[in-house]
């Protein structure tokens, strides 16, 4: 069974873990939306990555869908909050990925996020989350082997060897 519900404005991951609990759906999937922040250094693509709250690992800035946003909006709202980030975000995801996202009582649930583009225009100094998570840069490479995602692997090599060469990520490189 698959869960339709848009965790949007006014939502919690208190209302998430209660709704999952309340329909025992801890293992089922559901869906985020995640950023892949983009910033080119010397011509070479860097990808900006931060902590996650409640473990440390390294993330993507990724959310759940908002009820009456485009994905892509969503994920814009997502990077700034996150990460800081005033960017320009590609309308076309360019892949997704599935993991478990654990909550801080301790439950989870299985999701598959899908990955959109984003070129970052500025880098703030302060934004929401800043005491909660850190921001880190790190080549493709470097972004595959920290995020542990064997889907997004090919992607994030591909995008080291040629950052033009997907046309999502050219088209958001160029604007």
């Amino acid at each position: 069974m698959f869960l339709p519900v848009a965790i949007g404005k006014g939502w919690s991951h208190l209302h998430f873990n209660l709704l999952c609990r309340a329909r025992s759906i801890t293992a089922q999937r559901t869906k985020q939306v995640a950023a892949l922040p983009l910033q080119l250094f010397g011509g070479r693509p860097k990808v900006l990555l931060i902590t996650s709250r409640y473990t440390g690992r390294w993330i993507m800035p990724k959310g759940w869908p908002m009820d009456g946003e485009q994905d892509w909006r969503t994920v814009e709202i997502e990077a700034l909050a996150e990460a800081g980030l005033e960017d320009t975000v590609s309308r076309k995801p360019i892949g997704e990925f599935e993991n478990a996202k654990t909550f801080n009582d301790g439950t989870s649930v299985q999701v598959k996020a899908t990955v959109y583009p984003l070129y970052i225009d500025k880098v703030k100094r302060r934004w929401k989350e800043r005491h909660e998570r850190k921001r880190h840069w790190l080549s493709p490479k470097g972004t595959a082997k920290a995020l542990k995602q064997p889907e997004l692997e090919d992607l994030l090599l591909d995008l080291k060897n040629n950052p033009r060469k997907n046309r999502s990520i050219r088209a958001i490189a160029a604007a």
